[in-house]
């Protein structure tokens, strides 16, 4: 049996896409968006993103180059069904290629617009020199989590699951259901998070494209400092930048986020990604990086 977050975020080189004339080349796939990702009422977009990324991988076929960075447009939307994924390659290089590519549903003109460069191992230095989230963090397995039942007392108009929500598992560290009244004087979030069949590879390391996902939730903190009331605003995200730095060998990862600044109906976020073990007690690893620009819309 194969892993639930490839096998849906597979793609195949499409019949009718052939390559394009002119130095760089591209061509076209097709796939399709399981609405088990769904979040409300599109499917998640680091999700999207990383479907993106297997079809750049696949037509760059450079096993040396690894993705070092990627940078997400969410032009329009992309809803869950057949989709296709036209690639481009923009350069390559013995050592660092850059490609771009566009998921789309089938009829449609937009969607979502990715760049990323691959590269392989290079002569550099080695440290990192952004601090863990202090106090350290407590371990996954003495947090809540956000599938704990709803108290008995708790009415919340229109609350419903999410499917995205029924494969990913978050354990808030730093985090308050929508339930408790809460105002922090920061906007900083903190949640393990893990995909209930970890998609882990044969060398024993986590899919990379599962921690794009993890980093596409930076709302979160700004809920954290202006209260949880989601049933009054949501961020549609404008775009995604990650950075993957390291191998993660755990399935469990704890994201950290903050908001840095909201103004003029925007705010800009980040998200570290750790890698503490799978007991979350280990010496943490920085293994990715992100930040992303959001916008508000508020209900009538």
């Amino acid at each position: 049996m194969g892993n639930v977050f490839i096998e849906s975020t597979a793609v195949r080189p499409s019949p009718s896409g052939g390559e394009r004339e002119g130095p760089a080349g591209g061509g076209r796939y097709e796939a399709s968006i399981d609405p088990g990702w769904n979040l409300r009422p599109l499917p998640h977009g680091g999700v999207v993103t990383a479907m993106a990324a297997r079809a750049m991988v696949d037509h760059l076929d450079a096993p040396d180059q690894r993705l070092r960075t990627l940078h997400t447009t969410f032009v329009a939307q992309v809803a869950h069904g057949d989709v296709e994924i036209d690639v481009e390659l923009l350069r390559r290089s013995r050592s660092v290629s850059h490609v771009r590519s566009e998921v789309r549903n089938v009829g449609q003109v937009r969607g979502h617009t990715t760049t990323a460069v691959f590269g392989s191992t290079r002569r550099g230095f080695d440290f990192t020199d952004l601090e863990p989230p202090l106090p350290p963090p407590r371990p996954p397995d003495a947090c809540p989590s956000y599938r704990d039942p709803i108290p008995p007392e708790v009415d919340l108009e229109n609350w419903e699951p999410l499917p995205f929500w029924e494969r990913v598992e978050g354990r808030p560290v730093i985090d308050h259901p929508p339930w408790v009244e809460n105002v922090a004087e920061r906007a900083v979030r903190s949640v393990w998070n893990r995909m209930d069949d970890p998609p882990f590879l044969d060398d024993g390391t986590l899919d990379p494209l599962a921690l794009v996902v993890f980093a596409d939730m930076m709302p979160g903190a700004l809920a954290e400092r202006e209260g949880n009331d989601n049933s009054q605003w949501f961020a549609p995200s404008i775009d995604l930048t990650f950075h993957l730095l390291d191998d993660c060998r755990s399935s469990w990862v704890l994201a950290h986020n903050t908001v840095r600044h909201a103004g003029d109906g925007y705010a800009s976020g980040d998200m570290a990604l750790w890698d503490y073990g799978e007991n979350g007690t280990d010496k943490p690893r920085l293994v990715a990086y992100a930040t992303q620009l959001f916008l508000f819309s508020f209900l009538r």
